[in-house]
């Protein structure tokens, strides 16, 4: 595979070739989509409701696979290997998702849930292994000091931020290369929002972030870059601020600008 560089020196993380994703034959959700993302940035995916926003994201982490009707061509390549030839498992510790409803799993404890991964990999860890990762994992995501001591009881008994906190820590207990997150903060209050964004900014530091957001006002606060969909295509990607400010298409402007979304 050609290595894909740009001026700073860096590799992309996650590269799309042609994506498209079909539910029927000839009736494309995403279409030929490509574009690449690059590592410590935080990836905005804007656009009206339908554009395929969220399609696109759960295509990089093999979710459609669960659906025999949905077929998924082009080339998604995730440090260096096509997510679509990998075993799915091995896509799922590479590329964690983070959905929009708060989902720990209601029958495990928070120490359990922050592990959920492991388990259903099949991966056996000691004690103290399981200890470092949990207690690394909460910590990462601000959690640790509001839970440590009732660590014993289900995900469901935290409030709605804390139980999204959770999840964050199960998606990044596995270290993956990329952490997808579809519409995040859209079920939670502002206090409960604002945490996530500022967390999300923290993390960026250690990983690369993609969010499919409708929150404009969002993806001017957080992201890095952002790409703007339309029935299905990719019409413009590129720095959040000179798409907010200087759109180079047409269709962006009149998004951005509320002509229609």
């Amino acid at each position: 595979m050609e290595s894909v560089k740009i001026a700073n020196g860096k590799t992309p993380v996650l590269q799309l070739k042609e994506v498209s994703v079909s539910y029927s034959p000839g009736s494309f959700a995403v279409n030929k989509v490509s574009t690449n993302i690059y590592p410590n940035t935080i990836t905005a995916i804007m656009g009206p409701s339908g554009c395929g926003k969220s399609t696109l994201l759960r295509a990089i982490n093999r979710m459609h696979d669960l659906y025999p009707h949905i077929k998924t061509t082009g080339e998604i390549i995730l440090k260096g290997k096509n997510v679509l030839a990998m075993d799915p498992m091995e896509v799922r510790r590479m590329a964690g998702m983070v959905f929009q409803q708060p989902n720990p799993f209601p029958t495990m404890s928070i120490y359990d849930n922050v592990l959920a991964g492991y388990k259903l990999n099949g991966i056996r860890l000691k004690k103290r292994e399981r200890d470092e990762i949990v207690e690394q994992s909460l910590q990462s995501v601000g959690l640790w000091d509001e839970v440590k001591d009732v660590m014993t009881k289900r995900g469901s008994f935290l409030s709605g931020g804390q139980q999204q906190r959770l999840c964050i820590a199960r998606a990044l207990a596995l270290n993956p290369e990329v952490l997808l997150m579809d519409e995040p903060t859209s079920a939670l209050d502002p206090i409960s929002t604002n945490k996530i964004e500022e967390l999300l900014l923290q993390l960026k530091k250690d990983f690369t972030i993609i969010i499919v957001t409708h929150n404009m006002s969002q993806a001017a606060r957080i992201s890095d870059n952002s790409m703007f969909m339309y029935l299905g295509e990719l019409v413009e990607h590129g720095n959040t601020t000179q798409m907010f400010t200087k759109p180079q298409n047409k269709r962006t402007e009149e998004y951005l600008t509320g002509v229609f979304g």
